[in-house]
């Protein structure tokens, strides 16, 4: 049976919404601290210096923790979502996949295959909820499944780079190239939600248009 997961895209539009806001906010404390880090490295002090610091490292740790706790509300949406859209594209084309249903959920979890998995699945829940799907050995990717899962990855990769050469980091100068880095990390992790809004949207969409077409079904009110 055909299931809407409308209401469920919906929630991870809105967390990816808040996950774009924190990052924008992320990467203004890194400006800030890029700053200051540059101004200290050059041996230019101030009174306020030190509080300036100070204050930046709070918000910098705040805005890390905000990123945490949305970052796991999202995913558990995300695969809610994800789970939903596979059922649903394996209705509409039952032999049209590479995994089982169950590698929906745990295949984000499985080291290495975590990887690739995720991606084959997506690609065949997309072929599985065009109007005209491929055929096995012939399934086009999008272009937005394709860039939804680069970006995903390189943001990943970049933070966990960050991540352990901020942590690393006590000279002044190390400091500002890690904040960059950071920085970075935030940027990448922006375009990465504004893409995954865009796929998840679009197979929403899709999979409505889907069951409009099919004979018996009920749209999803998009």
């Amino acid at each position: 049976m055909l299931k809407s997961p409308v209401g469920v895209s919906m929630a991870v539009v809105v967390l990816l919404g808040v996950t774009i806001a924190i990052d924008l906010f992320a990467l203004w404390v890194g400006f800030e601290q890029r700053g200051l880090a540059a101004d200290f490295a050059a041996g230019h002090f101030s009174a306020g210096s030190k509080a300036d610091a100070d204050r930046m490292d709070l918000l910098y740790g705040a805005a890390s923790i905000a990123q945490v706790c949305v970052l796991v509300a999202t995913a558990v949406v995300f695969i809610v979502w994800f789970r939903r859209v596979r059922i649903n594209a394996e209705v509409f084309l039952p032999e049209g996949h590479t995994h089982s249903r169950g590698w929906a959920t745990w295949g984000w979890f499985v080291p290495i295959a975590n990887f690739f998995i995720p991606r084959r699945v997506a690609a065949d829940i997309w072929n599985a909820s065009r109007r005209e799907p491929g055929l096995m050995g012939a399934r086009p990717v999008s272009a937005v499944v394709n860039r939804w899962w680069g970006l995903w990855l390189a943001s990943n990769a970049i933070d966990r780079v960050a991540g352990s050469q901020y942590s690393k980091a006590e000279e002044f100068g190390a400091i500002k190239s890690a904040t960059e880095i950071l920085m970075l990390s935030n940027v990448l992790g922006i375009a990465a939600a504004v893409a995954a809004i865009l796929f998840v949207r679009a197979l929403t969409r899709a999979q409505d248009e889907k069951a409009l077409a099919g004979p018996g079904t009920v749209p999803f009110p998009v």
